[in-house]
C-alpha cells in the first residue's frame, strides 16, 4: 500500500470551508501586499510565540537573513552554527559576506552540541544559530549563558519549531530574534512560501520590519538598503485559519511518533530522542539505521514516502571547500547524515499507514 511522506491535500480537506472564505476575503478587499490579515497573522503568531513582536516576511530563510542583518552581521564577521542543518541556515551567512563556523551536533538529537560553540567563538563572533532541528529546540539555556558571556547575539532558526518548548518557553521567544518557515511542508503550512521573524526587542522588530520593504522608512525614504521580502495577505490568510489547529496537529504528530517508538523497541533501529525539558513536535520523525540507504531503496520500491534531511554535510559542500574543513572534522554530523532517514509522521496519516510502515521497516531490519 503507497503511504505519502506528506499529504497537504488532507489538511485542506479538512479546513476547506474556511480556507476558501479567507482566500475569497482577500479577493473581495483587494490589499494583496501587507493587507490586513499580515498585521493579524502578525499579532496571533506573537501571542502564540509569547513574543512582543512578529513581522511576515517572504520565506524562512529571508527570516533568517533579514534577522541576521538586523544583528548587524556585515562582511568578515563570522556565525556559528551547526554543519547538519538545511542549506538556507549557512546561505543567508554567506550572502551577508560573513564566515560560517561549524559545531558538531549531539549524537540523540542532531541539535548543536553547546559543550563545543565557546571554543568556536572569536572576536570576529557576531551571532549564533542554534537550529530546533526535526521540531524540537536546542538546549537555548546553556546557549544563552554563552552568548551572553561573549556578549554575541542568538538567533533561533526554528523553521520547523514553531510550537516547540525548552522549558516551558516556545521556540523563538529565547534568543534575540526567532525565525520561522511557512514552506508547505511545514507544521504549520502556507500555500507557497512565507517565513516570520519573531523577538521581544522592539528596536530589532522595527529593523526587520524596515528591511522587508527595501529598507525605506517612510515610503520612498531609504535610510538603508533593504529587499523585498513581504509576507502575501494571501498567505497570511490562510495561515490564520490554520493556526488555531497547530496544537492539535502537533498532539496527533507526537501520537504517531509514539506509535513508531514501540513498534520499533527492540529492534536495531535508533529513534528520536526528546530531552526532559523540551516539547516535540516532530516537523519528521528521524530514525538512524546501519544500512539506511538499503532502507531509503527498499521503502522507495514499497512506495512508502521517505526522505534523507541531510545527506551531505554543510561544511563538505563543493561551496564551502573555501572554508577548509574536512571530512572527520565533525564526527557526530556525518555519521548523522549516511545514518538517518525521516518517515511519515504528518497529523492526518491514517492508522493503516503507519502500521505499514512500520511493518516494511521492521522487515527490513530483521533481514
Amino acid at each position: 500500500m503507497p503511504v505519502p511522506l506528506l499529504d497537504v491535500t488532507r489538511e485542506y480537506k479538512d479546513l476547506k470551508d474556511s480556507i476558501d472564505s479567507a482566500i475569497a476575503r482577500v479577493f473581495e478587499h483587494g490589499r494583496f501586499i501587507l493587507g490586513p490579515e499580515v498585521k493579524e497573522f502578525e499579532q496571533a503568531v506573537a501571542e502564540y510565540s509569547g513574543t512582543k513582536y512578529a513581522v511576515g516576511v517572504a520565506s524562512g530563510t529571508d527570516a533568517l537573513l533579514l534577522s541576521l542583518r538586523a544583528c548587524g552581521v556585515k562582511p568578515g564577521d563570522e556565525v556559528i552554527t551547526t554543519p547538519y542543518t538545511f542549506f538556507a541556515t549557512v546561505g543567508v551567512i554567506s550572502r551577508l559576506g560573513a564566515t560560517p563556523v561549524f559545531v558538531d551536533i549531539e549524537p540523540d538529537t542532531y541539535n548543536i552540541d553547546p559543550g563545543k560553540i565557546e571554543d568556536a567563538i572569536t572576536e570576529k563572533t557576531k551571532a549564533i544559530i542554534p537550529v530546533h532541528l526535526y521540531g524540537q529546540m536546542a538546549d537555548m539555556t546553556r546557549i544563552m549563558e554563552i552568548a551572553g558571556k561573549y556578549s554575541v547575539r542568538v538567533v533561533e532558526d526554528a523553521a520547523q519549531a514553531i510550537g516547540s518548548r525548552h522549558k516551558g518557553k516556545r521556540a523563538g521567544s529565547i534568543g534575540d530574534l526567532g525565525c520561522f518557515s511557512f514552506f508547505p511542508s511545514k507544521n504549520l503550512g502556507g500555500i507557497g512560501d512565507g517565513g516570520m521573524v519573531v523577538t521581544n526587542d522592539e528596536e530589532l522588530a522595527e529593523t526587520v520590519r524596515t528591511l522587508r520593504v527595501h529598507g525605506s522608512k517612510p515610503k520612498y525614504f531609504h535610510s538603508i538598503v533593504g529587499y523585498n521580502s513581504r509576507l502575501d495577505t494571501l498567505q497570511a490568510a490562510v495561515l490564520l485559519q490554520k493556526l488555531p489547529q497547530l496544537d492539535r496537529w502537533h498532539e496527533r504528530r507526537r501520537a504517531n511518533a509514539v506509535y513508531y517508538n514501540k513498534r520499533f523497541a527492540g529492534y536495531p533501529i535508533v529513534t528520536p530522542v526528546e530531552k526532559e525539558e523540551n516539547y516535540h513536535i516532530y516537523n519528521q520523525y528521524t530514525i538512524r539505521v546501519e544500512n539506511r540507504d538499503e532502507l531509503f531503496s527498499f521503502l522507495k520500491e514499497r512506495k512508502i514516502g521517505c526522505a534523507l534531511y541531510y545527506p551531505l554535510p554543510l561544511h563538505l559542500q563543493k561551496c564551502y571547500e573555501y572554508l577548509g574543513y574536512q571530512e572527520g572534522d565533525f564526527p557526530v554530523a556525518e555519521e548523522a547524515s549516511r545514518r538517518t532517514i525521516s518517515i511519515p509522521i504528518f497529523p492526518y496519516l491514517h492508522k493503516n499507514e503507519r502500521e505499514e510502515v512500520a511493518e516494511a521497516i521492521i522487515e527490513f531490519v530483521k533481514r
